[in-house]
């Protein structure tokens, strides 16, 4: 890191954070380009952005992870009104853990597989003073395990990573980072991969702590409502440069640049009928004929284990008209996935049945299968880890109809060309690698390999839950218009209710393998019949962040909030 100057003072008023005219470069390309920003005790601020704003570059200058040989690092980061860039390693080191703590993103890949819980935590709680004895370390341990709200910390503690769900996981990392009592949080992403009652959960514990603690929090995220609900202040970013910064309840309710205003067009809650035109031509063009596309009647699946028994499913029956979209609604552990898995035959059902045009699905029917599956296609959730890394994409389109013998060499490449168009794909892009390719590049790429075949029904297991909310909306516009062209039918498994406003027809609420309720999407989320539906709708993240300010009034996001709201259950 170079640096403009170097001091040792402390600034007791001064915020916990102070970044000044903050640029960072690799090599000759420069990243992040003069941000500044500051975050005070007890206040939450957020850098929100796309894929590539900087966000996370920033976050790590602040922690000193980019690693000094790789990135130039210029401008001032003052901890505690200390400038701190000009500091050596050893001096910095002491810092993390003591005084800026950290929450990344995936605990599946921050912890250890092989060692418990409570091994992992000794580093943390080494750092904390005064306790020198294993003895003393362990209570720290236990004590910060309950402060987040797990209940049987001995239990959690003796546990491996794997035996814990994701959000327990999530719990213990806030734990591990607040063990030694820093004075600052920077959570990366903290909540993109848990349900939103979980979410929520954390969210709410994130505001606790600094509530209660005095904690400072410099959050990233691609969220926008949880940014408007959850935050004091939000910096926006695109391509490292500051678009807009200020209080959360101005910039949302008054974005001054063209690009925050993007941003907000892009958030389902915010605009819920982003795709209505193009669903009435799709009306128009295919009308409702009640021909039942995909039925489900009273399918259940157990999962026996030694010990316990597991009702994945439990009588769930949904009907999915011809060209229309059916979205399956839960927390994890609902039984959605286990649904979708058995309507491609990689399931085997203990009772009831699961249609695809009126054939039914038999796992054990190997050539039946294979013949269903030329009709019925699948777009996973990870693009990354469902793309084969070595093939070019045009290679990886064409596959299926390799598999499936359709056509000659020229007609291969033709159809795999038209795939490729139908999702917008530049064709620059073409012979490229997954590894090549952004987020939102790659998930177009699985489209076309899905389309490739010509299906008739395509199964979406959160297509877009890992992608930011500008190029989430691209690939539901790209959906949306190829089910109104090709009059596709579409079983789309989601957590995100704003999205399932937006872009489903029907739906059917899972809790647990049953069935909570089902029916059209406006009047399930207009007025839900049931506790459990109504407790996702207030899980989304809208206007709950409102804090007590000094003088008893809210003082937090709440406005931003419900006007993210707004457009969720209408």
């Amino acid at each position: 890191m170079s640096t403009p100057r170097s001091s040792t003072a402390q600034d007791p008023t001064a915020p916990l954070l102070q970044v000044q005219d903050l640029t960072v470069a690799y090599g000759d390309t420069e990243v992040v380009h003069g941000v500044s920003f500051a975050v005070g005790a007890g206040r939450a601020l957020a850098l929100i952005g796309e894929s590539g704003s900087g966000k996370s570059t920033i976050a790590r200058a602040v922690l000193r992870l980019l690693g000094a040989r790789r990135a130039r690092v210029d401008g001032s980061i003052a901890v505690e009104g200390r400038e701190v860039t000009g500091l050596r390693d050893r001096e910095f080191l002491p810092l993390r853990g003591r005084v800026l703590g950290f929450v990344p993103q995936d605990p599946g890949s921050s912890l250890n597989p092989v060692r418990t819980i409570g091994s992992q935590a000794l580093e943390a709680a080494a750092l904390v003073p005064g306790a020198r004895t294993r003895a003393e370390r362990d209570a720290l341990l236990l004590a910060a395990l309950e402060r987040v709200g797990l209940p049987e910390p001995q239990r959690i503690a003796d546990s491996y990573p794997h035996q814990l769900s994701g959000g327990q996981l999530q719990r213990v990392l806030i734990a591990l980072a607040i063990l030694p009592g820093p004075r600052l949080l920077v959570a990366d992403e903290p909540t993109s991969a848990l349900d939103v009652t979980v979410q929520k959960q954390i969210l709410d514990l994130l505001d606790d702590l600094r509530r209660e603690l005095g904690i400072g929090i410099l959050l990233i995220t691609h969220d926008l409502a949880i940014a408007a609900a959850r935050a004091d202040e939000v910096v926006v970013l695109q391509d490292g440069t500051l678009q807009e910064a200020g209080p959360t309840a101005s910039v949302f309710t008054a974005p001054r640049s063209e690009y925050t205003r993007a941003l907000q067009a892009d958030v389902p809650g915010l605009n819920p009928d982003r795709f209505a035109p193009l669903r009435a031509e799709r009306d128009a063009r295919h009308p409702l004929d009640r021909t039942v596309q995909v039925a489900a009647d009273a399918i259940t699946r157990t999962f026996r284990s030694r010990d316990r028994e597991v009702r994945a499913l439990d009588g769930v029956s949904f009907a999915i008209p011809r060209g229309r979209t059916h979205a399956l609604v839960g927390e994890s552990g609902s039984g959605k996935s286990t649904a979708a898995r058995a309507l491609l035959g990689l399931e085997t059902l203990d009772a009831g049945t699961l249609t695809v045009g009126g054939r039914t699905v038999d796992p054990t029917d190997r050539a039946g299968l294979r013949e269903l599956r030329r009709h019925l296609q699948i777009v996973h959730q990870n693009p990354f880890t469902s793309l084969d890394p070595r093939w070019t994409v045009e290679r990886i389109v064409r596959e299926p109809l390799e598999r499936y013998k359709v056509g000659d060499r020229a007609e291969r490449a033709a159809a795999a060309a038209w795939a490729l168009d139908a999702v917008r794909l530049p064709e620059s892009l073409r012979g490229r690698r997954p590894g090549a390719l952004s987020g939102g590049q790659r998930q177009r790429v699985a489209i076309a390999r899905a389309l490739a075949l010509r299906p008739d029904v395509l199964v979406l297991d959160e297509p877009t839950s890992a992608l930011d909310v500008t190029v989430q909306a691209g690939i539901l516009e790209v959906l949306t218009s190829l089910q109104r062209d090709l009059g596709l039918t579409y079983l789309f498994i989601s957590h995100d209710l704003g999205v399932v406003r937006q872009f489903a027809d029907t739906l059917t609420v899972l809790r647990r393998g049953e069935v909570v309720e089902s029916g059209t999407v406006a009047e399930v989320l207009s007025a839900p019949r049931e506790d459990y539906t109504r407790a996702l709708l207030a899980s989304i993240p809208v206007g709950s962040g409102g804090r007590e300010g000094e003088s008893g009034t809210v003082d937090g996001p709440a406005a931003a909030g419900e006007q993210l709201a707004a457009g969720v259950g209408t």
